[in-house]
C-alpha cells in the first residue's frame, strides 16, 4: 500500500486507538458478529495495536485464523504483545505490508478496512489486492471517519473506486460516526 509515513496515526499514539471509551463507542463484537463465523479465515488490514484484531481471533475460535497487516512494525509488536502466550497468538498472523502491496496472497472470508482506506493515495491499487483475496463468497466491511477526514463525498469517490476495481458496494451498518459501505464480489 502507498501510505505515506506522515499520514498513517504513528505508533506513540496507539493507546488512543485501543481503551475503553473507544470499545464502547464502536464495540468490536457488536460490529463484527453479523459478518465473521467460527473457521474463518479474517483478514484486518491497517490492523494499527489489534483494537478488531483480537475480537476478530475470538470470533473466527480455535480453527480459524486472522491475519493483521500493518505498515508500521511498531503497531504488529504491539499487538503482539497483548496476545503473547494466550490461545489467540495461535489464531493471530502479524504481517507487515509495505507501501505498495498488503503482503497477502492467501484467499480470505472476510476484510476489515476500519479507518485507513483514506490513508492510502493509490486507493485503486489496494481494492484490486483485496479483491484477488477474497473468496468470492465473502465480504469486505469498509469503514472510514466521518468527522475531519473524510467527507460524504470523498467516501462516494472512495466506494466508486471500489466499484471501479471490481466490487459491488451495498451500504454497511450504521456506525457512530463513520461511513461504511459492505463489499463483495459482483
Amino acid at each position: 500500500m502507498k501510505a505515506s509515513r506522515d499520514r498513517v496515526c504513528p505508533v506513540e499514539r496507539a493507546g488512543s486507538l485501543d481503551n475503553r471509551i473507544r470499545r464502547w463507542l464502536q464495540n468490536p463484537r457488536r460490529i463484527l458478529a453479523p459478518y465473521v463465523r467460527e473457521g474463518m479465515t479474517a483478514l484486518d488490514v491497517g490492523c494499527g495495536p489489534g483494537f478488531f484484531s483480537i475480537e476478530l481471533a475470538h470470533l473466527v475460535g480455535p480453527a480459524g485464523r486472522v491475519l493483521s497487516v500493518d505498515l508500521q512494525e511498531g503497531m504488529l509488536r504491539k499487538l503482539e504483545e497483548k496476545t503473547r502466550g494466550t490461545d489467540l497468538e495461535k489464531r493471530i498472523t502479524l504481517l507487515q505490508c509495505s507501501r505498495d502491496t498488503i503482503n497477502v496472497s492467501e484467499q480470505v472470508d472476510f476484510i476489515l478496512a476500519f479507518y485507513m482506506v483514506h490513508e492510502v493515495p493509490d486507493k485503486n491499487a489496494l481494492f484490486r489486492q483485496l479483491l484477488r483475496i477474497l473468496k468470492g463468497d465473502g465480504q469486505f466491511l469498509l469503514v472510514e471517519p466521518r468527522f475531519f477526514h473524510v467527507s460524504r463525498e470523498d467516501f462516494a469517490l472512495t466506494t466508486g473506486l471500489a466499484e471501479t476495481s471490481g466490487f459491488r458496494v451495498s451500504p454497511g451498518p450504521g456506525l457512530l460516526f463513520s461511513w461504511s459501505a459492505l463489499l463483495r464480489h459482483p
